[in-house]
Protein backbone atom coordinates (compact mmCIF):
# COMPACT_ATOMS: atom_id res chain seq x y z
CA UNK A 1 0.00 0.00 0.00
CA UNK A 2 1.14 3.55 -1.19
CA UNK A 3 0.78 5.63 2.60
CA UNK A 4 1.55 9.00 0.41
CA UNK A 5 4.05 9.75 1.79
CA UNK A 6 6.66 10.17 -1.28
CA UNK A 7 8.08 14.07 -1.15
CA UNK A 8 6.24 15.12 1.78
CA UNK A 9 8.53 16.10 4.40
CA UNK A 10 8.78 15.04 8.43
CA UNK A 11 10.61 16.21 11.37
CA UNK A 12 11.78 13.29 13.69
CA UNK A 13 13.67 14.52 16.96
CA UNK A 14 15.88 11.69 19.30
CA UNK A 15 16.72 10.76 15.55
CA UNK A 16 20.21 9.25 16.18
CA UNK A 17 19.35 5.49 17.29
CA UNK A 18 16.84 2.92 18.57
CA UNK A 19 12.78 4.28 17.28
CA UNK A 20 13.94 7.67 16.08
CA UNK A 21 16.60 6.28 13.65
CA UNK A 22 13.59 3.19 12.53
CA UNK A 23 11.37 6.16 12.15
CA UNK A 24 13.74 8.19 9.72
CA UNK A 25 14.83 5.07 8.21
CA UNK A 26 10.97 3.89 6.89
CA UNK A 27 10.09 7.94 5.97
CA UNK A 28 13.27 7.78 3.52
CA UNK A 29 11.98 4.73 2.37
CA UNK A 30 8.70 5.71 1.54
CA UNK A 31 10.36 8.41 -0.29
CA UNK A 32 9.80 11.20 1.87
CA UNK A 33 12.29 13.63 3.22
CA UNK A 34 13.47 13.77 6.72
CA UNK A 35 14.73 16.83 8.94
CA UNK A 36 16.61 14.46 11.72
CA UNK A 37 17.78 16.15 14.95
CA UNK A 38 19.49 14.84 18.16
CA UNK A 39 21.70 15.81 21.08
CA UNK A 40 24.93 14.13 18.93
CA UNK A 41 25.08 15.40 15.39
CA UNK A 42 28.23 13.68 14.07
CA UNK A 43 26.72 10.08 15.44
CA UNK A 44 23.38 11.01 13.61
CA UNK A 45 25.57 12.38 11.01
CA UNK A 46 26.86 8.73 10.58
CA UNK A 47 23.81 7.01 11.07
CA UNK A 48 21.43 8.72 8.28
CA UNK A 49 24.49 8.82 5.84
CA UNK A 50 23.99 4.95 5.60
CA UNK A 51 19.92 4.78 5.25
CA UNK A 52 18.88 3.73 1.64
CA UNK A 53 16.67 6.65 0.29
CA UNK A 54 13.50 6.17 -2.14
CA UNK A 55 13.43 8.73 -5.44
CA UNK A 56 14.56 12.21 -4.20
CA UNK A 57 14.40 11.98 -0.80
CA UNK A 58 16.66 13.99 1.07
CA UNK A 59 17.87 14.20 4.75
CA UNK A 60 18.36 17.39 6.76
CA UNK A 61 20.61 16.65 9.93
CA UNK A 62 21.81 19.08 12.50
CA UNK A 63 22.53 19.02 16.32
CA UNK A 64 19.88 20.29 18.69
CA UNK A 65 19.05 19.61 22.06
CA UNK A 66 14.90 19.77 21.75
CA UNK A 67 14.48 20.80 25.45
CA UNK A 68 16.03 24.46 24.44
CA UNK A 69 13.18 26.28 22.67
CA UNK A 70 15.42 28.65 20.74
CA UNK A 71 17.81 25.86 19.10
CA UNK A 72 14.55 23.90 18.10
CA UNK A 73 13.13 27.06 16.60
CA UNK A 74 16.81 27.43 14.25
CA UNK A 75 16.81 24.38 13.79
CA UNK A 76 13.18 23.89 12.25
CA UNK A 77 13.68 27.23 9.79
CA UNK A 78 17.07 25.61 8.71
CA UNK A 79 15.17 22.52 8.02
CA UNK A 80 11.94 24.57 6.52
CA UNK A 81 14.10 26.41 4.77
CA UNK A 82 16.61 23.56 2.78
CA UNK A 83 14.10 21.14 1.82
CA UNK A 84 11.15 23.67 1.04
CA UNK A 85 7.82 22.01 3.43
CA UNK A 86 6.94 20.88 6.41
CA UNK A 87 4.47 17.91 6.94
CA UNK A 88 4.89 16.30 9.93
CA UNK A 89 6.38 16.09 13.29
CA UNK A 90 7.25 12.82 14.93
CA UNK A 91 8.87 14.02 18.91
CA UNK A 92 10.57 11.12 19.86
CA UNK A 93 13.25 12.43 22.02
CA UNK A 94 13.26 10.37 25.70
CA UNK A 95 14.35 8.01 28.49
CA UNK A 96 13.63 5.89 31.41
CA UNK A 97 14.60 7.51 35.08
CA UNK A 98 14.49 4.33 37.00
CA UNK A 99 14.91 5.20 40.53
CA UNK A 100 11.95 4.69 43.62
CA UNK A 101 10.52 8.24 44.12
CA UNK A 102 11.81 8.68 47.42
CA UNK A 103 15.75 8.84 45.52
CA UNK A 104 14.30 10.87 42.48
CA UNK A 105 15.46 14.24 43.33
CA UNK A 106 13.72 17.42 42.14
CA UNK A 107 16.29 18.00 39.54
CA UNK A 108 15.31 15.01 38.10
CA UNK A 109 11.79 15.18 38.66
CA UNK A 110 12.02 18.62 36.19
CA UNK A 111 14.32 17.14 33.41
CA UNK A 112 12.07 14.38 33.24
CA UNK A 113 9.05 16.91 32.57
CA UNK A 114 11.28 19.39 30.79
CA UNK A 115 12.25 16.34 28.63
CA UNK A 116 8.65 14.41 27.97
CA UNK A 117 6.80 17.66 27.94
CA UNK A 118 8.77 21.11 26.67
CA UNK A 119 10.48 19.21 24.44
CA UNK A 120 7.05 18.20 22.59
CA UNK A 121 5.92 22.07 22.93
CA UNK A 122 9.46 23.30 21.50
CA UNK A 123 8.55 21.30 18.29
CA UNK A 124 4.96 22.13 17.43
CA UNK A 125 5.47 25.64 18.47
CA UNK A 126 8.22 25.98 16.18
CA UNK A 127 6.27 23.76 13.32
CA UNK A 128 3.24 25.08 14.00
CA UNK A 129 3.22 27.57 10.97
CA UNK A 130 4.97 25.45 8.41
CA UNK A 131 2.47 22.57 9.06
CA UNK A 132 -0.44 24.70 9.10
CA UNK A 133 0.62 25.30 4.90
CA UNK A 134 0.23 21.79 4.18
CA UNK A 135 -2.72 19.47 3.26
CA UNK A 136 -1.87 17.06 5.82
CA UNK A 137 -0.27 17.95 8.82
CA UNK A 138 0.33 15.53 11.49
CA UNK A 139 2.26 15.00 14.66
CA UNK A 140 3.01 11.96 16.33
CA UNK A 141 4.45 11.98 19.87
CA UNK A 142 6.23 8.61 20.95
CA UNK A 143 4.86 7.58 24.43
CA UNK A 144 4.51 4.40 26.50
CA UNK A 145 2.38 2.27 28.31
CA UNK A 146 3.90 3.77 31.29
CA UNK A 147 1.06 6.58 30.85
CA UNK A 148 -1.39 4.59 32.00
CA UNK A 149 0.64 1.41 33.76
CA UNK A 150 2.77 3.10 36.06
CA UNK A 151 5.46 0.66 37.97
CA UNK A 152 7.45 0.86 40.69
CA UNK A 153 10.90 2.63 40.38
CA UNK A 154 9.71 4.35 37.61
CA UNK A 155 7.87 7.10 38.92
CA UNK A 156 8.82 10.60 37.74
CA UNK A 157 8.93 8.88 34.20
CA UNK A 158 5.52 7.30 34.47
CA UNK A 159 3.85 10.65 35.58
CA UNK A 160 5.61 12.52 32.74
CA UNK A 161 4.63 10.18 30.37
CA UNK A 162 0.84 10.66 31.97
CA UNK A 163 1.34 14.21 30.92
CA UNK A 164 2.41 13.52 27.47
CA UNK A 165 -0.48 11.43 27.07
CA UNK A 166 -3.03 14.16 28.22
CA UNK A 167 -1.24 16.64 26.43
CA UNK A 168 -1.24 14.77 23.25
CA UNK A 169 -5.27 15.40 23.71
CA UNK A 170 -5.48 18.42 24.47
CA UNK A 171 -3.20 19.55 21.36
CA UNK A 172 -5.36 17.19 19.08
CA UNK A 173 -8.13 20.25 19.57
CA UNK A 174 -6.10 23.57 20.33
CA UNK A 175 -3.84 22.40 17.13
CA UNK A 176 -6.57 21.37 14.74
CA UNK A 177 -6.74 20.66 11.36
CA UNK A 178 -3.08 19.14 12.00
CA UNK A 179 -3.75 15.78 13.34
CA UNK A 180 -2.25 15.05 16.97
CA UNK A 181 -1.84 11.35 18.20
CA UNK A 182 0.65 9.06 20.02
CA UNK A 183 1.63 5.43 20.04
CA UNK A 184 2.43 4.01 23.43
CA UNK A 185 5.37 1.88 23.61
CA UNK A 186 6.08 -1.05 25.60
CA UNK A 187 9.26 -3.07 26.06
CA UNK A 188 11.65 -2.01 23.28
CA UNK A 189 15.17 -3.55 21.96
CA UNK A 190 17.15 -0.36 22.18
CA UNK A 191 20.82 0.73 23.65
CA UNK A 192 18.78 1.19 26.83
CA UNK A 193 18.02 -2.31 27.36
CA UNK A 194 21.19 -3.46 26.18
CA UNK A 195 22.97 -1.31 28.84
CA UNK A 196 20.70 -2.93 31.74
CA UNK A 197 21.90 -6.12 30.06
CA UNK A 198 25.26 -5.42 30.32
CA UNK A 199 25.04 -3.50 33.90
CA UNK A 200 23.12 -7.37 35.27
CA UNK A 201 25.99 -9.48 34.09
CA UNK A 202 24.35 -12.42 35.38
CA UNK A 203 25.48 -15.08 32.80
CA UNK A 204 22.68 -15.29 30.50
CA UNK A 205 22.88 -14.38 26.92
CA UNK A 206 20.92 -11.27 25.94
CA UNK A 207 18.22 -13.17 24.28
CA UNK A 208 17.88 -15.79 27.16
CA UNK A 209 17.96 -12.52 29.40
CA UNK A 210 15.25 -10.84 27.69
CA UNK A 211 12.74 -13.24 27.09
CA UNK A 212 12.50 -13.88 30.99
CA UNK A 213 11.84 -10.48 31.25
CA UNK A 214 8.95 -10.46 29.12
CA UNK A 215 7.70 -13.42 30.73
CA UNK A 216 7.92 -11.56 33.72
CA UNK A 217 6.25 -8.80 32.19
CA UNK A 218 3.24 -10.94 30.70
CA UNK A 219 3.70 -10.00 27.56
CA UNK A 220 1.65 -11.55 24.89
CA UNK A 221 3.70 -12.13 22.49
CA UNK A 222 7.26 -13.24 24.35
CA UNK A 223 9.97 -11.01 23.02
CA UNK A 224 10.87 -7.65 23.36
CA UNK A 225 9.78 -5.28 19.88
CA UNK A 226 11.88 -3.96 17.39
CA UNK A 227 12.78 -0.33 16.88
CA UNK A 228 11.09 -1.18 13.42
CA UNK A 229 7.71 -2.09 14.38
CA UNK A 230 7.58 1.05 16.35
CA UNK A 231 8.51 3.07 13.33
CA UNK A 232 5.75 1.70 10.83
CA UNK A 233 3.07 2.35 13.28
CA UNK A 234 4.29 6.14 13.62
CA UNK A 235 4.37 6.39 10.01
CA UNK A 236 0.91 5.22 9.10
CA UNK A 237 -0.57 7.44 11.78
CA UNK A 238 1.62 10.37 10.03
CA UNK A 239 -0.10 9.05 6.45
CA UNK A 240 -2.87 11.42 4.67
CA UNK A 241 -4.74 8.14 4.76
CA UNK A 242 -5.28 8.54 8.76
CA UNK A 243 -6.36 11.75 7.72
CA UNK A 244 -9.72 11.14 10.30
CA UNK A 245 -7.63 9.62 13.38
CA UNK A 246 -6.41 12.64 16.43
CA UNK A 247 -6.38 12.53 19.49
CA UNK A 248 -5.77 8.44 19.30
CA UNK A 249 -3.02 6.67 21.37
CA UNK A 250 -1.95 3.52 19.28
CA UNK A 251 -0.78 0.75 21.84
CA UNK A 252 2.57 -0.94 20.28
CA UNK A 253 4.00 -2.86 23.57
CA UNK A 254 3.25 -6.63 22.52
CA UNK A 255 0.20 -7.23 24.80
CA UNK A 256 2.35 -5.94 27.88
CA UNK A 257 -0.78 -3.33 28.41
CA UNK A 258 -3.51 -4.45 31.13
CA UNK A 259 -5.97 -1.74 31.11
CA UNK A 260 -9.29 -1.54 28.61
Amino acid sequence: MDLGLSGRVYLVTGASSGVGLATAAALLREGASVAACARDGERLRHALDRLPRTGGAQAHVGACDVVDGAAVADFTAAAHARLGRLDGVVNNAGRSLMAPVADTTEEQWREEFELKIFSVLNTVRAAGPYLRASDAPAVVNVNAILARQPEPRLGATSAARAALLNLTKTLSADLAPIRVNSVALGLIDTGQWRRRYEAAADGRGYAEWSARIAADRGIALGRFGRAEEIAYPIIALLSPHASYVTGATLDVGGGVARYV
